[in-house]
């Protein structure tokens, strides 16, 4: 825990201040002199069950701070070695991590120290994969950034690690600290760009309709041309860092006063929507909005081309009272409350993930939105006259409705129709030519999901929601129209 935590009787609970890295965290025990036998054996337990564990590793700072800070370690070892220090004063240290150091893994023994702690975890604890916090700072050389960093081809290379997942949040706050897109392929990487345009497109903020169907399509602008598989995106809408769901809809600003840091730390850019009224309420309209665009954010996730990432109590309504930053909070602020869950959500989260699990509506390859032999487009674009998107159509920041014919799913089967109404007002949408079954809508609770639609003409779609359908015709054919298609055009 930092001295500043301390001394306020905080502690550090997210535990992003490693100070072993070949030990489990001795609290997250119920015996902490086993804890490294009881891990073992949650990853046994879980693998038993068809659950792959990852670890979140920390590998970009130390607890000891900056040049001010305690000498636990490293410091006193090679304090030149191990961090990176200012060329203009060598006397301090570079902080591209917002914690007081950055590690510096240009040195061989702080090389070969990271990679021992990943080997262990994975021949000792037998963890799958990781997920690098501020990842850019692994690959960083003598010139920025490089994507043939030592590091990248140690970690490729090594037998133990070679089959491993390998997850990057690639941003750090150090100059040229944005790579997303940059990564070796094989490595996924956290999409916030995703979390932002799905966030704007449902919430109100600025975002134009080529945008949000970049991000139902992978992001395909940045990945596919560096030849990197849709899966390589990890879509998520929340993480461990900001709002969780339920606040994301309920709170226009960050409450962290608990904090004690004058509720200045977290972060001001949230694209957040209070729906009307700033924190917990008692009004059924308000509640009713939030519960729908819930909905609506978590089927956008689960739908969408990549690799969903969800944050643990979104599924369930867990509320942490507006606190964008609650690192420091270890009571009932970040603690899941069961009790309180929402039997419902759960129940929604549950089945779209089988919809996903079934369908598997985007496949895990490029589109190319060309027809083949009969005529049929693997995937194309519509706006709700069932008509392509002309130029003006991908760039209108007003329009929030949005059409994806999918002619090849990616488990096979007939085409599917993904359709989006973000606007505050129902509205009609033409069904392009079969004969369409609701599979999905996100306006409805407590089990009527599954809703009937007329099997061809014109849709009433409700306001704020999400709809996926399925034609039952036989052969698929595609839209009579010929809508704009392949992949999006770059947001």
């Amino acid at each position: 825990d930092e001295e500043r935590l301390v001394q306020a009787g905080l502690g550090n609970y997210w535990g992003y201040n490693t100070l072993g890295f070949f030990c489990p965290e001795p609290r997250y025990a119920s015996d902490p002199s086993r804890a490294r036998d009881e891990f073992r054996a949650m990853v046994r337990a879980l693998h038993a069950d068809g659950i792959e564990v990852l670890l979140d590793v920390v590998y970009n700072h130390t607890p000891e701070g900056d040049e001010r800070g305690p000498t636990l370690s490293w410091r006193g070892l090679d304090h030149r070695s191990w961090y990176r220090l200012n060329p203009a004063a060598p006397q301090h240290c570079l902080n591209w991590t917002g914690c007081g150091n950055t590690v510096d893994l240009r040195h061989p023994r702080v090389m070969q120290h990271v990679m021992d702690s990943l080997r262990y975890w994975v021949e000792v604890m037998h963890v799958d994969g990781f997920r690098f916090d501020l990842a850019p700072i692994l690959g960083r050389g003598d010139d920025g950034f490089d994507v043939r960093h030592a590091f990248f081809q140690s970690v490729a290379q090594d037998p133990v690690l070679a089959g491993a997942k390998l997850i990057s949040e690639p941003l750090y706050i150090g100059p040229d600290g944005y790579r997303m897109g940059q990564f070796p392929r094989g490595w996924a990487e956290w999409n916030d760009r995703f979390r932002d345009t799905a966030r704007a497109f449902w919430l109100g903020g600025d975002c134009t309709r080529g945008e949000f169907a970049q991000r139902l399509a992978a992001s395909s602008a940045i990945f596919q041309p560096r030849h990197r598989p849709p899966s390589e995106s990890i879509n998520y809408i929340v993480s461990h860092d900001g709002f969780c769901l339920h606040d994301l809809v309920s709170y226009d600003l960050r409450h962290n006063e608990a904090n004690l840091e004058g509720n200045r730390d977290g972060h001001g850019h949230n694209l957040s929507w209070n729906c009307g009224w700033e924190g917990e309420t008692g009004d059924p309209q308000v509640l009713a909005l939030r519960a729908r665009l819930k909905r609506a954010l978590l089927a956008t996730t689960l739908l969408a081309q990549g690799t969903p990432m969800l944050a643990a109590g979104d599924e369930l309504g867990h509320t942490q009272g507006g606190n964008n930053n609650p690192y420091c909070q270890d009571n009932p602020t970040t603690w899941i409350d069961w009790a309180r869950a929402d039997t419902s959500l759960i129940d929604f989260t549950a089945y779209v993930v089988s919809l996903r699990q079934t369908l598997q509506p985007f496949a895990d390859r490029w589109y190319t939105g060309l027809p083949n032999a009969r005529g049929l487009h693997d995937l194309s674009w519509m706006r709700r006259t069932g008509q392509g998107l002309t130029p003006e159509d991908w760039s209108s920041r007003m329009s929030r409705i949005l059409g994806a014919w999918i002619g090849s799913p990616g488990a096979g089967g007939p085409p599917l129709l993904l359709l989006v109404n973000a606007r505050d007002f129902d509205a009609t949408f033409q069904l392009p030519p079969g004969r369409w079954q609701g599979l999905l809508d996100t306006t409805e609770a407590d089990g009527r999901w599954r809703v009937p639609v007329p099997a061809h003409g014109e849709l009433m779609m409700r306001s704020r929601s999400l709809m996926l359908l399925q034609d039952s015709a036989s052969p698929p054919r595609a839209p009579a129209s010929a809508p704009a298609s392949g992949p999006p055009p770059a947001g």
